[in-house]
């Protein structure tokens, strides 16, 4: 199983989400840069998480127009299975790829903490290793993490099952519609969240709780 990790300046979590392919799939991932306009042959490809271009102008906004988003969307198109974490889910909204929109947090303030997390669709590659409607453990660290969507696209999204994860319990920490922290794309192949499963997937981060969705997805990818 082969897998990518797109590089662009200001990503911060690129290290962990190397380490949390190279750790499940036993295979580092070859990492992509913003002016690469080809892809290689690979099975999934990963934005990761940070500030982008310094998060100017809007969050993932000026990382959405490099030439390497043109490469992920032309394989995105092909079928390869696309995630974007954090940053990463922004930068997928702001290309286009998934619906909706990533606005500042309803508190205005930056929040890093552990929430809780609904799986609210457990039929996609990405989620395959959870329960429906299972709860789990995931950490967040963003300032513009609300996810808004217009009455007609919310409705479509949650009408097809394109919400995949929800904050539950009463930990939404941003304020977003209907409690969204996860969306997928209507073909099912590509996937962004705002929490952060590479930081929990083994004893040491302090729980197991994000390791199926990588089992799940290099699973399916293979």
């Amino acid at each position: 199983m082969k897998s990518a990790v797109v590089l662009l300046p200001g990503l911060n979590r690129d290290r962990d989400m190397i380490a949390a392919l190279t750790k499940i799939s036993g295979q580092a991932p070859v990492t992509i840069w913003e002016t690469d306009t080809q892809i290689p042959d690979v099975n999934l490809i990963v934005i990761p998480g940070g500030f982008s271009y310094g998060d100017y102008l809007r969050c993932g906004a000026i990382a959405a127009r490099m030439p390497v988003m043109r490469a992920v969307a032309e394989k995105a198109a092909k079928g390869v299975r696309v995630m974007g974490v954090c940053n990463g889910f922004q930068i997928l909204l702001e290309s286009g790829l998934l619906p909706g929109a990533l606005m500042r947090n309803a508190s205005l303030k930056f929040v890093c903490r552990e929430v809780k997390l609904e799986v609210a669709n457990a039929n996609t590659a990405f989620t395959r290793g959870y329960r429906p409607s299972q709860i789990i453990r995931c950490p967040v660290a963003h300032h513009d993490g609300n996810f808004f969507a217009d009455p007609e696209t919310l409705k479509r999204i949650e009408g097809e099952g394109q919400v995949v994860f929800r904050y539950a319990d009463g930990t939404n920490p941003n304020g977003s519609l209907n409690d969204i922290a996860g969306v997928i794309n209507a073909e099912g192949n590509v996937l962004g969240l705002m929490p952060h499963p590479e930081n929990l997937i083994e004893a040491a981060h302090g729980g197991t709780d994000g390791r199926a969705l990588f089992e799940g997805v290099l699973g399916a990818a293979a």
